[in-house]
């Protein structure tokens, strides 16, 4: 069924603090919205407060299995659905068409929670066929994103990993990691934590543009310092590389990085999966138009002329020539800086099972 709603022209859905420029329907919905323009030329002062609201997940499992053969992990936990830091490159901005909502606005506008992460974990973690592997934090949306001031769920999490000597690899791109480095000392004592904090760029105004409720890039290099300071191994994760944009950043990424007291380095290219084509196409026309025509171009010659390659092996890296050159530079600028290594594997050895005593955890 088709609704066309008088709105705004195009361009004018820009909301302050949020990246996508759009509410696009979700793909499963029987519902299609479609814009028209109505006359009317309103600034963005006019338009109502765009707010976040937080619904609870009843999810009765939390950790996740993943098959898929080119990422480490092959099982995670993502304590939220949707994201607030509004990404506009975000991958999994498509799993919020699961939920007949927007990978739009509102994937970072209308989120969940799941307030029993905790004591799912532990009963997981109970179970007698249970057998300890590294479990992933943030491989789907950012376990501390702004909400997690208010809900506190990687700290339950932590806290159980604690208890239970549970290895975990985290990756985010906040700062508000930081507040939990008591628990990620006594886990780095051990050699159970690892910490990847993603950098896009380090310029300012294209981050809050970008990423508009993230950490500001530079306050995320301050983290990487004091992770490092406190014994716990950090990488730094220059993801996504967007060409064009942030690409020509990518040795001086790398540098600070290095400087800060990064173990290692990572990259991906940026991917433009499902509805995530079409919202970064309008960010980019919105913000960028002068350079849109070229970015989409060099992302085609890298998707073996898509705008999209989802093949397991190539989805990471792209193909062509100028993902061979960023994997050149990328080599030499590691190589350089001494952030040509992996982190060190995580010890699985001093996991106990929660007993009774440890169900306190999961309350």
């Amino acid at each position: 069924m088709l609704y066309i709603n008088p709105v705004m022209k195009e361009g004018s859905h820009t909301r302050k603090g949020r990246g996508a420029v759009s509410n696009s329907d979700s793909r499963y919905s029987l519902l299609h919205h479609e814009a028209a323009d109505d006359g009317w030329e309103p600034d963005e002062e006019t338009l109502p407060p765009l707010r976040t609201t937080v619904r609870k997940d009843t999810s009765r499992t939390i950790i996740a299995e993943n098959r898929s053969p080119d990422v480490p992990f092959d099982q995670s936990i993502n304590p939220y659905r949707g994201c607030e830091h509004g990404c506009i490159y975000c991958f999994a901005r498509p799993t919020h068409a699961y939920l007949d909502l927007s990978p739009g606005l509102d994937f970072e506008t209308r989120l969940f929670y799941k307030p029993d992460a905790g004591r799912l974990f532990v009963e997981a973690l109970k179970r007698p066929a249970y057998r300890c592997r590294v479990i992933a934090l943030g491989t789907n949306t950012d376990p501390y994103q702004p909400i997690e001031k208010r809900y506190g769920l990687m700290r339950r999490i932590l806290e159980v990993c604690v208890q239970t000597r549970h290895p975990i690899g985290i990756t985010t791109k906040s700062s508000r990691i930081e507040n939990d480095l008591d628990l990620l000392r006594d886990l780095g004592g051990d050699n159970l934590v690892s910490v990847a904090i993603s950098v896009t760029t380090l310029d300012k105004d294209l981050a809050r543009r970008l990423e508009p409720r993230a950490t500001a890039p530079l306050r995320r290099l301050e983290t990487v310092e004091r992770l490092a300071a406190a014994g716990i191994p950090v990488s730094v994760s220059v993801a996504p590389i967007i060409p064009v944009l942030t690409d020509p950043e990518m040795e001086s990424i790398l540098q600070a990085a290095a400087s800060r007291g990064a173990h290692s380095a990572g990259y991906i290219l940026l991917r433009l999966p499902r509805e995530v084509k079409d919202l970064f196409k309008q960010w980019l026309q919105e913000h960028y138009p002068n350079r849109a025509a070229h970015v989409m171009s060099v992302i085609r010659q890298s998707r073996q002329g898509r705008e999209n390659d989802s093949a397991f092996g190539r989805r990471r890296r792209g193909t062509g020539a100028f993902a061979e050159m960023i994997a050149q530079r990328f080599r030499l600028a590691t190589r350089q800086h001494g952030l040509d290594r992996s982190l060190p594997p995580l010890n699985t050895t001093a996991f106990r099972k929660p007993g009774s005593q440890l169900d306190m955890w999961g309350s």
